[in-house]
């Protein structure tokens, strides 16, 4: 598991590899992330978008941004914890992702990013 801690909001990141699939007549890699916000300030915080980067071995790099995760605005009192798992397809076996979620301070209403640090996607087990 990864774990970063920006500015009091901590992220950590799994993975697991759940196998091939076809898409646009392709075959891709599926691997699933979850992700785990928690709010150890002492504020009340809502995440309002992510910012995606997403890169495959191959050499392909991918942009995802938008609103909320999932579908849904999380707000986070002192002390909560949100879960959500996601997904990705890459065409190689192996790739990494990193980002940021805007987050809004809700007493002050000051907006802040929060770094999503940088995980491996990996279809087979790496050899030392």
């Amino acid at each position: 598991m990864v774990q970063k801690i920006t500015k009091g909001i901590k992220i950590a990141v799994k993975t697991t590899y759940d196998g091939t699939v076809y898409r646009n007549n392709a075959l891709h890699h599926a691997f699933s992330y979850y992700i785990s916000i928690e709010n150890t300030t002492k504020e009340t915080v809502q995440l309002l978008d992510r910012f995606w980067e997403i890169s495959d071995a191959l050499n392909t790099t991918e942009y995802v941004e938008g609103e909320g995760v999932v579908g849904q605005k999380p707000t986070l009192k002192p002390d909560e914890v949100y879960t959500y798992r996601s997904h990705c397809l890459l065409i190689g076996s192996t790739g990494a992702m990193k980002g940021s979620f805007t987050m809004l301070q809700l007493n002050t209403s000051q907006k802040f990013k929060v770094s999503i640090p940088s995980f491996q996607l990996t279809a087979a087990p790496v050899l030392n």
